[in-house]
């Protein structure tokens, strides 16, 4: 098992190291850096990422990671993880889903070294992080005031990744292309098998979305070999693939009242959310175009004509299931004793 080298610092087989990685220097002179803690095994093994907040507002994934490796008891026996917490640290300084020039990191990879600093983040993180890795999981959040149904997004016409999006364990998958300077896209050019995994709100935690993440990374790193397998049983299920999904956009501008949750089973003709004026009348309703499950909704309820308030997954298998496998993965990991 060889020596791992990021920038200037080496770290060797069954070592842990925290590390900050240079990028930039700001016109304050202050120093931009990315935050990484690799834990290596004794063994050799797969290399994989975890990386969270690209979008600098998406901060589930920052705690996702802090849980995970904060654990007494989580060990890699093999292989190595790099999880890089923040990779946009300037987003979340300043709370914000975008760098210094409103650029949006993920859409700058592969990006430059002589770049801006979109650009110089997007090819520091690929060059001295994705390079080393055989898989990749990105963390993501629904944008500023819309939620996300944790759910996997991956290219489900390569074998292995259509495998690893299974073993992760959310209920709902969604088959997604690869979008043009993403960070799964040059990953994936770098040979690297990714899952995105969106669930939450941005500059919220939210628990569901959080422990569903930390349990979808350890079940990929037992599968993988990674660490040991856990003597507790636990339920798998098999996710429900979805091949398409549609935003649904408001009809009318005016103040909502959303009759649907995240994860709720709609049908066809159901309304979903009436719009009314300030004086009290009933606008418009909004409905279902087609049978489907909320994946996704707008916090907010003030809309715009055209504004998108619901997304909704379609799926060729019975809806009322994959409702109900969605309510019981939801009280498995928050009971309704959880404070």
């Amino acid at each position: 098992m060889d020596e791992l080298r990021i920038g200037e610092f080496t770290i060797l087989p069954g070592e842990q190291r925290k590390i900050h990685l240079p990028v930039a220097k700001l016109y304050t002179d202050a120093s931009v850096s990315l935050p990484v803690h690799i834990i290596r095994g004794k063994k050799p093994g797969p290399t994989i990422f975890i990386s969270a907040a690209v979008h600098g507002d998406e901060l589930n994934g920052i705690e996702i990671i802090r849980r995970l490796i904060g654990q007494k008891k989580f060990a890699i026996t093999k292989g190595t993880v790099i999880a890089v917490p923040m990779v946009n640290v300037y987003g979340v300084v300043n709370q914000s889903r975008y760098m210094p020039d409103r650029r949006d990191l993920n859409r700058c990879f592969p990006g430059s070294a002589k770049g801006s600093l979109a650009g110089r983040v997007a090819h520091i993180f690929l060059n001295e992080i994705v390079k080393h890795c055989d898989y990749g999981i990105d963390l993501h959040t629904g944008a500023i005031h819309r939620s996300n149904l944790p759910q996997i997004r991956a290219d489900m016409s390569d074998p292995e990744t259509k495998e690893l999006a299974k073993v992760f364990g959310v209920p709902v998958v969604l088959n997604s292309n690869l979008v043009d300077g993403s960070l799964r896209e040059a990953a994936v050019k770098n040979q690297t098998k990714v899952l995105l995994y969106e669930a939450g709100e941005a500059l919220r935690f939210d628990e569901f979305s959080i422990r569903a993440g930390i349990r979808g990374i350890q079940n990929i790193l037992r599968h993988l070999g990674m660490m040991r397998k856990s003597s507790a049983k636990r339920k798998v299920y098999d996710p429900f693939i979805a091949n398409s999904s549609q935003w649904l956009r408001a009809n009318a501008s005016g103040i909502f009242h959303s009759r649907i949750n995240l994860g709720d089973q709609v049908n066809k003709g159901d309304v979903l959310a009436e719009i009314g004026s300030p004086y009290g009348d009933v606008i418009d309703v909004v409905k279902a175009t087609r049978s489907g499950i909320l994946i996704g909704k707008q916090n907010i309820p003030l809309v715009q004509e055209g504004e998108a308030m619901f997304h909704v997954a379609f799926f060729t298998e019975n809806d009322e299931n994959i409702a109900e496998r969605i309510e019981s993965v939801h009280e498995l990991l928050v009971p309704e004793t959880h404070i």
